[in-house]
Formats: C-alpha cells, structure tokens, sequence
C-alpha cells in the first residue's frame, strides 16, 4: 500500500530491508511508517541502496545468500540455483537478472550445501612436508593442475612429521576432503585404521602399508639403487658410502638396501652411512662427517638436494675434485641437477608419470563410493649418467681400476 504521496515508498522500504537483513532504521527510515518526505527523497532512498552491497558486507558481515539475490532480481530463489547451474533450464531474460543482482550484491555460490546434500566436496588433500624440495614443489603443480582438470580443487597440508603422512591425519579428517594424495608414505597399520574410520580414498607415494582405503604409486628405488652401484663399481670405485635421508623414512631405507645389497652381491662387504635429512645444508654436514672417519670414493644420495650439498663440501670445503677423486650420485632428477655446476649423475623419479597415475586411481577410488584400495603401481626408474660420474675425465678412474 502507497505511503504519502509516492507510490513507491513501500517498494523502496521493502528493498531496502530485503537488501540489508537489518532494520531499516540503519538507514534512518521506518518501513510502514514512512511519510511524504519520502516521496521528495525517493531518489536519494535508490541512491542508497545502490551502496548496500559494500555497506551490507560491513554492517552485517556475512555474505549474501541466494535469498537477497533472488529478492533483488525479483525471482524465485530456485532460479538462482539454476543460473549458477550448468546444464539447467532457465531464460536468458531470468539470468541475466540474477547474474545483475548477484553482480551488485557480490554474491557467489556457497558450495557448502551441495557439501551436505551429496556428499561431495570435490576437495581433495594434498599433504606435502617439504615444498622447498624441488621434487615436492613440481609433484605439487602438476597434481593441482591434474585434479582441477577433473574438477577438483586443492586443500594444501604441511606435515610436520617430515618422512609420514601418520601425523596429519586427525588434522585432515576435520575436513570433508573427498581423497587425500600424499607425497608421504602411510607408514603404520593404526594410521590405515584411521582412515578406514573417515572412509576417505588415500594414493600415498612409496608407501609400504596395503589397506583397502589406501592405493600406493611407487618409484622403483631399489632398482634404481642397484644402477648407481652398478656404476660405481664399473668406474672402478673402492670405497663406498650412502648419504640418507631422515630416519625412517621408507624411501631412503629403499635405496639404502638396494645400493648395499647389490655392492655385497659385487664382494664389497663395507659401506660407510651417514643422515642428511633430504637437504642441501644435511648433505654438506653428511659429506664432512663421512670424510672426517675415512675417504670414499663414491658416495651415493638419497636425492639430489644432499648429493648438491654434498659436492659443494667435498670441492669447496674438502678441495677434492668430482668426478676425478669423489663419484656422485643423487635421486629425483631436479632441475638443478642437470645445471652446469653440477651435472649430477642421478636416478629419474618421473614425478609426471607418478602423478598421472595417482590422479586416475583417485579417480577410480572415488567413483567407487567404496573400498577400492590395496594397488600398487611402481614406475620404472632410469639412472641418468652426468659429469659427476663421467668416464673420460682421466687417470684417476684408471687408478682406481687398477
């Protein structure tokens, strides 16, 4: 019913109040009690409910709902549904009042309620410890992008537990994450039970638990261990000595086994170890350690970023010479590995391939809705032969043949 002589007055009181979810008293006016001062400031009463969206964020703080778009197209709310629906069945005169409204409100779908109602999130867990290791940081892109091209989007977890998924998982299962990929291994049976109990589709990288939540992709890291030996001794090293990663982490213990069981199995019965923690600064310190109790003359990493730490002791701070006094070798296949300063000789973990098939058994686990785990894919992995191994250096390679 008009008030006072404008016929709009109601209209712009009853605007105002389903813009704001307040009393219009913020705004120094009465629904139902205007008077013919406003049809005199009819225009200005507009004009301010053009700043609601950034007035209603900051009185209200809270986002607008599909109920105040639906209020300022003039629609109902099930059409708002629809125009942010792909595939569904709505005008284009009746979208594009949504889409104006939900322009001026700011508004963006919730996709909590679809949470609720299907539960689906379409989030999935990445749990990562280190992602200023190289390997980690590129594992990470291409999973974000492979998961986004499927719909997926990403919820990032920090480990703090450096060489096991274990820990982070009372941490992820607040969520309602639909998978969980992890470049950590599941490393106890309690922690497979735990996620049997959130019934949430786990692919870990070099995981040694089977569980039939829990689907493992693996690089073959005794087999690439057993290369680097292979080398070693054909370029006639002596003695041996392995730089590994942190204590009980399964991969290094992996490549730790494959290097020393292969070396017994070619009559070399004593190999020297030390821990660097997977970093450049560990692998520095490891390289010192080793040749404060003796002098190899091959030392095998458990990945790059040691073997890179380790070959900056062994030049700047030892004054020996890679290839001619020291073999080097590393795992992963960084980008830094193939630089100039280095050229380290290293075994390719192809993060591409490994990520390519975490993503399709994800995929099949979830689409199961059920138990669908227990699969092992292990990929193949290729020793890549640089500088610091290389044969054509000279002498010192004869001597130690000799």
């Amino acid at each position: 019913m008009p008030i006072g002589n404008c016929p709009t007055s109601k209209e712009c009181a009853n605007f105002l109040v389903s813009l704001c979810s307040a009393d219009a008293s913020d705004w120094g006016v009465q629904p139902g009690s205007l008077t013919a001062e406003c049809s005199r400031q009819c225009g200005t009463l507009y004009r301010k409910t053009n700043m609601t969206a950034a007035r209603f964020r900051k009185t209200n703080r809270r986002y607008a709902s599909s109920t105040d778009v639906a209020q300022l197209a003039g629609v109902s709310q099930s059409a708002v549904s629809r125009a942010f629906s792909e595939g569904k069945s709505i005008s284009e005169e009746t979208s594009r009042k949504v889409f104006e409204a939900a322009k001026k409100l700011g508004y963006r779908p919730n996709f909590l309620p679809r949470i609720l109602f299907n539960h689906r999130s379409r989030l999935v867990a990445i749990a990562i410890s280190d992602a200023a290791n190289p390997f980690y940081a590129s594992a990470l892109v291409k999973f974000t992008a492979c998961l986004q091209e499927t719909g997926h989007q990403v919820l990032l977890v920090h480990v703090e537990d450096g060489h096991a998924l274990d820990s982070a998982i009372p941490r992820i299962a607040r969520y309602r994450v639909d998978a969980i990929v992890s470049a950590l291994p599941v490393l106890s049976k309690a922690a497979a039970r735990a996620l049997a109990d959130i019934r949430v589709p786990t692919v870990a990288f070099n995981t040694p638990v089977k569980s039939p939540w829990i689907s493992a992709i693996c690089a073959d890291s005794i087999g690439g261990a057993v290369a680097v030996a292979d080398l070693f001794v054909k370029r006639g090293a002596r003695s041996f000595a392995f730089i590994g990663g942190s204590d009980g982490s399964h991969a290094s213990l992996e490549r730790r086994r494959g290097y020393e069981e292969r070396l017994r199995a070619l009559g070399v019965s004593n190999v020297s170890f030390a821990t660097g923690g997977f970093t450049y600064e560990g692998g520095l310190a490891a390289a010192e350690a080793l040749y404060a109790a003796g002098k190899p003359d091959a030392i095998f990493c458990a990945n790059d970023l040691m073997a890179i730490g380790a070959i900056d002791a062994l030049r700047d701070r030892l004054k020996l010479r890679v290839p001619q006094d020291v073999l080097v070798a590393g795992f992963d296949d960084i980008p830094q590995a193939s630089w100039g300063a280095y050229s380290l000789t290293t075994v390719v973990q192809d993060s591409e391939t490994m990520v390519a098939e975490a993503v399709s058994m994800l995929n099949t686990m979830i689409s199961a809705d059920g138990p669908k785990g227990k699969v092992v894919r292990t990929i193949a992995s290729k020793l890549v032969e640089r500088q610091t191994t290389a044969s054509q250096l000279g002498a010192p390679y004869e001597r130690r043949a000799q």
